[in-house]
């Protein structure tokens, strides 16, 4: 199970060119570059996805419900899972409380790595460049639409 995040911008169709190659990796799902595959994976030929629909979505990420938890004691479990419980519906009302809960996690990274799920689906690590990667889309398309499928 994961927590899907996506950032809308109602009538602008962004429409995906070519193959996308995705992986699992530190408990979410990412997309990687042939180059990339090619040099994690020498030896194999990657399955890709064509997305063939129009979508109004410029953002989207993927990440482990394993790292609840750890996000609830850093203050980041309302934001990234249930934003619209805070009223948020624009990504411009989150920096603020991303960029809070990252400050939290990056001032006492070994208390939040005790947090580490036990079945190593999702790290500390993975939960930092997640947050930062939202905040950073957050701050970059403000005036977009939040959403989360849980």
């Amino acid at each position: 199970m994961s927590l899907d995040i996506y950032l809308r911008i109602k009538g602008a169709v962004q429409n995906p060119a070519g193959p996308r190659i995705y992986i699992r990796d530190d408990g979410q799902i990412k997309e990687i570059s042939l180059a990339e595959w090619d040099t994690r994976f020498p030896d194999r030929e990657p399955v890709t996805v064509v997305e063939r629909e129009d979508t109004d979505c410029i953002y989207r990420a993927n990440i482990t419900h394993n790292l609840a938890t750890m996000a609830t004691h850093a203050g980041l479990y309302q934001p990234l899972w249930r934003p619209e419980e805070m009223g948020v519906t624009q990504a411009r009302q989150l920096v603020d409380r991303l960029q809070a809960g990252l400050r939290r996690l990056q001032a006492d990274p070994g208390y939040f790595r005790t947090f580490n799920p036990s079945n190593g689906w999702g790290t500390y690590e993975g939960l930092v460049q997640f947050t930062a990667d939202y905040m950073a889309a957050c701050e970059r398309w403000p005036d977009t639409e939040v959403s989360v499928s849980r």
